[in-house]
Protein backbone atom coordinates (compact mmCIF):
# COMPACT_ATOMS: atom_id res chain seq x y z
CA UNK A 1 0.00 0.00 0.00
CA UNK A 2 2.77 2.40 0.83
CA UNK A 3 4.45 1.93 -2.53
CA UNK A 4 1.20 2.52 -4.40
CA UNK A 5 0.51 5.58 -2.31
CA UNK A 6 3.93 6.95 -3.06
CA UNK A 7 3.44 6.51 -6.81
CA UNK A 8 0.04 8.19 -6.68
CA UNK A 9 1.44 11.03 -4.63
CA UNK A 10 4.28 11.48 -7.10
CA UNK A 11 1.87 11.57 -10.02
CA UNK A 12 -0.29 14.13 -8.22
CA UNK A 13 2.74 16.29 -7.47
CA UNK A 14 3.80 16.10 -11.12
CA UNK A 15 0.33 17.04 -12.29
CA UNK A 16 0.16 19.91 -9.83
CA UNK A 17 3.59 21.08 -10.98
CA UNK A 18 2.58 21.02 -14.64
CA UNK A 19 -0.64 22.86 -13.89
CA UNK A 20 1.20 25.41 -11.76
CA UNK A 21 3.85 26.00 -14.41
CA UNK A 22 1.18 26.56 -17.06
CA UNK A 23 -0.87 28.75 -14.75
CA UNK A 24 1.95 31.05 -13.68
CA UNK A 25 3.74 33.54 -15.94
CA UNK A 26 5.98 36.56 -15.44
CA UNK A 27 5.98 39.97 -17.05
CA UNK A 28 9.38 41.71 -17.13
CA UNK A 29 9.99 45.43 -16.68
CA UNK A 30 10.31 45.94 -20.44
CA UNK A 31 7.06 44.15 -21.29
CA UNK A 32 3.32 44.37 -21.02
CA UNK A 33 0.95 41.51 -21.71
CA UNK A 34 -2.53 40.49 -22.83
CA UNK A 35 -4.14 37.39 -21.37
CA UNK A 36 -6.02 35.65 -24.20
CA UNK A 37 -8.75 33.08 -23.91
CA UNK A 38 -9.75 31.25 -27.07
CA UNK A 39 -8.25 34.08 -29.13
CA UNK A 40 -10.07 36.84 -27.26
CA UNK A 41 -8.37 39.24 -24.85
CA UNK A 42 -9.46 38.87 -21.27
CA UNK A 43 -7.18 41.18 -19.30
CA UNK A 44 -4.27 43.58 -19.70
CA UNK A 45 -1.18 43.43 -17.49
CA UNK A 46 1.03 46.53 -17.44
CA UNK A 47 3.01 46.03 -14.24
CA UNK A 48 5.97 43.65 -14.05
CA UNK A 49 5.79 40.61 -11.76
CA UNK A 50 4.34 37.12 -11.35
CA UNK A 51 0.77 36.55 -12.59
CA UNK A 52 -1.76 33.72 -12.84
CA UNK A 53 -3.87 32.49 -15.77
CA UNK A 54 -6.15 29.56 -16.38
CA UNK A 55 -3.88 26.75 -17.58
CA UNK A 56 -4.47 25.21 -21.01
CA UNK A 57 -7.30 27.66 -21.66
CA UNK A 58 -5.61 31.01 -21.53
CA UNK A 59 -2.38 32.11 -23.14
CA UNK A 60 -0.30 35.27 -22.91
CA UNK A 61 0.74 37.68 -25.69
CA UNK A 62 3.63 39.98 -24.81
CA UNK A 63 4.25 43.50 -26.10
CA UNK A 64 7.32 45.67 -25.63
CA UNK A 65 6.75 48.84 -23.62
CA UNK A 66 9.98 50.54 -24.72
CA UNK A 67 10.42 53.08 -27.51
CA UNK A 68 10.56 51.15 -30.79
CA UNK A 69 11.64 52.04 -34.34
CA UNK A 70 9.55 51.94 -37.50
CA UNK A 71 11.60 52.24 -40.69
CA UNK A 72 9.47 51.63 -43.80
CA UNK A 73 11.01 51.43 -47.30
CA UNK A 74 12.07 54.72 -48.87
CA UNK A 75 9.63 56.47 -51.17
CA UNK A 76 9.82 59.07 -53.93
CA UNK A 77 8.33 62.53 -53.43
CA UNK A 78 7.67 65.30 -55.98
CA UNK A 79 8.31 68.66 -54.31
CA UNK A 80 6.63 72.00 -54.90
CA UNK A 81 9.43 73.03 -57.27
CA UNK A 82 8.84 69.83 -59.30
CA UNK A 83 12.02 68.17 -58.11
CA UNK A 84 11.85 64.47 -57.35
CA UNK A 85 13.70 63.12 -54.33
CA UNK A 86 13.98 59.76 -52.59
CA UNK A 87 12.99 60.12 -48.94
CA UNK A 88 13.83 57.60 -46.23
CA UNK A 89 11.75 58.49 -43.13
CA UNK A 90 11.52 56.65 -39.84
CA UNK A 91 9.42 56.97 -36.70
CA UNK A 92 9.83 56.10 -33.03
CA UNK A 93 6.75 54.88 -31.18
CA UNK A 94 5.64 53.25 -27.95
CA UNK A 95 2.74 50.85 -27.40
CA UNK A 96 0.57 52.52 -24.76
CA UNK A 97 -2.54 50.34 -24.95
CA UNK A 98 -1.85 46.65 -25.78
CA UNK A 99 -5.55 45.85 -26.02
CA UNK A 100 -6.29 48.52 -28.65
CA UNK A 101 -3.06 47.65 -30.45
CA UNK A 102 -4.12 44.00 -30.65
CA UNK A 103 -7.68 44.80 -31.70
CA UNK A 104 -6.57 47.21 -34.42
CA UNK A 105 -3.51 45.47 -35.86
CA UNK A 106 -3.23 41.98 -34.34
CA UNK A 107 0.40 41.37 -35.37
CA UNK A 108 3.59 43.37 -35.61
CA UNK A 109 3.80 42.62 -39.34
CA UNK A 110 0.39 44.18 -39.90
CA UNK A 111 1.41 47.15 -37.77
CA UNK A 112 4.58 47.82 -39.75
CA UNK A 113 2.72 47.53 -43.03
CA UNK A 114 -0.22 49.73 -42.00
CA UNK A 115 1.63 52.42 -40.06
CA UNK A 116 4.52 52.38 -42.58
CA UNK A 117 2.08 53.33 -45.33
CA UNK A 118 0.59 56.05 -43.12
CA UNK A 119 4.08 57.41 -42.43
CA UNK A 120 5.07 57.49 -46.11
CA UNK A 121 1.75 59.09 -47.06
CA UNK A 122 2.17 61.81 -44.43
CA UNK A 123 5.72 62.44 -45.61
CA UNK A 124 4.58 62.83 -49.21
CA UNK A 125 1.66 65.11 -48.34
CA UNK A 126 3.74 67.42 -46.15
CA UNK A 127 6.87 67.57 -48.25
CA UNK A 128 5.02 67.97 -51.56
CA UNK A 129 3.97 71.47 -50.46
CA UNK A 130 7.58 72.61 -49.97
CA UNK A 131 10.60 73.17 -52.20
CA UNK A 132 14.02 71.57 -51.89
CA UNK A 133 15.53 74.78 -50.55
CA UNK A 134 12.89 74.91 -47.82
CA UNK A 135 13.67 71.32 -46.83
CA UNK A 136 17.28 72.37 -46.35
CA UNK A 137 16.41 75.46 -44.31
CA UNK A 138 15.19 76.04 -40.76
CA UNK A 139 11.68 75.16 -41.94
CA UNK A 140 12.72 71.49 -41.88
CA UNK A 141 11.82 71.18 -38.17
CA UNK A 142 8.35 72.57 -38.81
CA UNK A 143 7.85 70.02 -41.59
CA UNK A 144 8.94 67.20 -39.26
CA UNK A 145 6.48 68.35 -36.58
CA UNK A 146 3.71 68.51 -39.16
CA UNK A 147 4.45 64.95 -40.31
CA UNK A 148 4.52 63.74 -36.71
CA UNK A 149 1.14 65.37 -36.02
CA UNK A 150 -0.36 63.75 -39.14
CA UNK A 151 0.88 60.28 -38.22
CA UNK A 152 -0.27 60.67 -34.61
CA UNK A 153 -3.74 61.75 -35.73
CA UNK A 154 -4.14 58.79 -38.09
CA UNK A 155 -2.86 56.24 -35.56
CA UNK A 156 -4.67 57.52 -32.46
CA UNK A 157 -6.93 54.42 -32.45
CA UNK A 158 -4.00 51.99 -32.67
CA UNK A 159 -2.98 52.20 -29.02
CA UNK A 160 0.43 53.69 -29.77
CA UNK A 161 2.18 56.96 -29.08
CA UNK A 162 4.29 58.54 -31.84
CA UNK A 163 7.38 59.79 -30.04
CA UNK A 164 9.24 61.27 -33.00
CA UNK A 165 9.38 61.32 -36.78
CA UNK A 166 12.58 62.03 -38.68
CA UNK A 167 13.95 61.91 -42.21
CA UNK A 168 17.05 59.78 -42.19
CA UNK A 169 18.19 60.46 -45.75
CA UNK A 170 17.10 62.55 -48.71
CA UNK A 171 18.62 61.73 -52.09
CA UNK A 172 17.95 62.83 -55.63
CA UNK A 173 17.17 60.08 -58.16
CA UNK A 174 20.24 59.05 -60.21
CA UNK A 175 19.11 60.77 -63.42
CA UNK A 176 18.26 64.00 -61.60
CA UNK A 177 21.51 63.81 -59.64
CA UNK A 178 23.43 63.63 -62.91
CA UNK A 179 21.52 66.60 -64.32
CA UNK A 180 22.15 68.60 -61.16
CA UNK A 181 25.82 67.64 -61.28
CA UNK A 182 26.11 68.70 -64.93
CA UNK A 183 24.38 72.01 -64.21
CA UNK A 184 26.58 72.67 -61.20
CA UNK A 185 29.65 71.75 -63.22
CA UNK A 186 28.69 74.12 -66.04
CA UNK A 187 28.06 76.89 -63.50
CA UNK A 188 31.45 76.29 -61.88
CA UNK A 189 33.14 76.26 -65.30
CA UNK A 190 31.39 79.52 -66.21
CA UNK A 191 32.42 81.03 -62.89
CA UNK A 192 36.02 79.83 -63.38
CA UNK A 193 36.14 81.35 -66.87
CA UNK A 194 34.77 84.62 -65.51
CA UNK A 195 37.38 84.63 -62.77
CA UNK A 196 40.12 83.96 -65.34
CA UNK A 197 38.81 86.80 -67.51
CA UNK A 198 38.69 89.16 -64.53
CA UNK A 199 42.18 88.04 -63.56
CA UNK A 200 43.50 88.65 -67.07
CA UNK A 201 41.91 92.09 -67.14
CA UNK A 202 43.39 92.93 -63.75
CA UNK A 203 46.77 91.63 -64.93
CA UNK A 204 46.74 93.89 -68.00
CA UNK A 205 45.68 96.86 -65.88
CA UNK A 206 48.44 96.26 -63.35
CA UNK A 207 51.06 95.70 -66.06
CA UNK A 208 50.04 98.88 -67.92
CA UNK A 209 50.14 100.88 -64.69
CA UNK A 210 53.54 99.40 -63.83
CA UNK A 211 54.89 100.16 -67.31
CA UNK A 212 53.59 103.74 -67.08
CA UNK A 213 55.14 104.19 -63.65
CA UNK A 214 58.40 102.67 -64.92
CA UNK A 215 58.48 105.09 -67.86
CA UNK A 216 57.73 108.04 -65.60
CA UNK A 217 60.39 106.96 -63.07
CA UNK A 218 63.05 106.45 -65.78
CA UNK A 219 62.22 109.78 -67.43
CA UNK A 220 62.33 111.54 -64.09
CA UNK A 221 65.63 109.85 -63.23
CA UNK A 222 67.16 110.84 -66.59
CA UNK A 223 65.93 114.41 -66.17
CA UNK A 224 67.39 114.57 -62.69
CA UNK A 225 70.69 113.00 -63.90
CA UNK A 226 70.97 115.60 -66.67
CA UNK A 227 70.35 118.36 -64.17
CA UNK A 228 72.92 116.97 -61.76
CA UNK A 229 75.42 116.39 -64.56
CA UNK A 230 74.96 119.95 -65.79
CA UNK A 231 75.36 121.32 -62.29
CA UNK A 232 78.46 119.16 -61.82
CA UNK A 233 79.98 120.37 -65.08
CA UNK A 234 79.23 123.96 -64.15
CA UNK A 235 80.78 123.50 -60.72
CA UNK A 236 83.82 121.79 -62.27
CA UNK A 237 84.30 124.58 -64.75
CA UNK A 238 83.93 127.10 -61.95
CA UNK A 239 86.53 125.31 -59.85
CA UNK A 240 88.86 124.97 -62.82
CA UNK A 241 88.37 128.61 -63.70
CA UNK A 242 89.18 129.72 -60.18
CA UNK A 243 92.24 127.45 -60.08
CA UNK A 244 93.45 128.77 -63.47
CA UNK A 245 93.05 132.40 -62.41
CA UNK A 246 95.19 131.86 -59.29
CA UNK A 247 98.23 130.39 -61.14
CA UNK A 248 97.84 130.10 -64.94
CA UNK A 249 101.39 128.78 -65.45
CA UNK A 250 101.03 125.98 -62.90
CA UNK A 251 97.62 125.11 -64.25
CA UNK A 252 99.05 124.81 -67.78
CA UNK A 253 101.86 122.64 -66.40
CA UNK A 254 99.44 120.41 -64.49
CA UNK A 255 97.27 119.95 -67.55
CA UNK A 256 100.27 118.99 -69.66
CA UNK A 257 101.44 116.47 -67.06
CA UNK A 258 97.98 114.94 -66.96
CA UNK A 259 97.97 114.71 -70.77
CA UNK A 260 101.39 113.03 -70.74
CA UNK A 261 100.22 110.46 -68.19
CA UNK A 262 97.10 109.62 -70.13
CA UNK A 263 98.78 109.54 -73.54
CA UNK A 264 102.04 107.79 -72.63
CA UNK A 265 100.90 105.44 -69.85
CA UNK A 266 100.77 102.31 -72.05
CA UNK A 267 104.42 102.43 -73.10
CA UNK A 268 103.59 101.49 -76.67
CA UNK A 269 102.16 104.83 -77.81
CA UNK A 270 103.41 106.24 -81.09
CA UNK A 271 103.05 109.95 -81.63
CA UNK A 272 103.93 111.72 -84.86
CA UNK A 273 104.50 115.28 -83.70
CA UNK A 274 107.00 118.03 -84.23
CA UNK A 275 109.51 118.46 -81.39
CA UNK A 276 108.53 122.11 -81.32
CA UNK A 277 104.86 121.21 -80.79
CA UNK A 278 103.04 122.76 -77.82
CA UNK A 279 102.45 119.21 -76.53
CA UNK A 280 106.20 118.88 -75.74
CA UNK A 281 106.86 122.42 -74.61
CA UNK A 282 107.49 121.35 -70.98
CA UNK A 283 110.07 118.77 -72.12
CA UNK A 284 112.67 121.40 -72.94
CA UNK A 285 111.81 124.01 -70.33
CA UNK A 286 109.88 123.56 -67.11
CA UNK A 287 108.41 126.98 -67.58
CA UNK A 288 106.96 125.86 -70.91
CA UNK A 289 108.61 128.52 -72.94
CA UNK A 290 109.48 127.70 -76.51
Amino acid sequence: MSKTFTVILGVLVLIVGVIASSALFTVSQTEQALVMQFGKPKSTIREPGLNVKIPFIQNVVYFDNRVLDLDPPAGQVILADQKRINVDAFARYRITDPLRFFQALRTETAFRDQVGRILNSSVRNSMARNSLSELLSEKRNDIMNEIKARVAAETKDYGIEIVDVRIGRTDLPPEISQNVYNRMRSERVKEANQLRADGGKAKLTIESQADRKRTVIIAEAERLSQILRGEGDALRNQVLGEAYSQDPEFFAFYRSMTAYREALAGGDTNLVLSPNSDFFRFFGDQTGKK
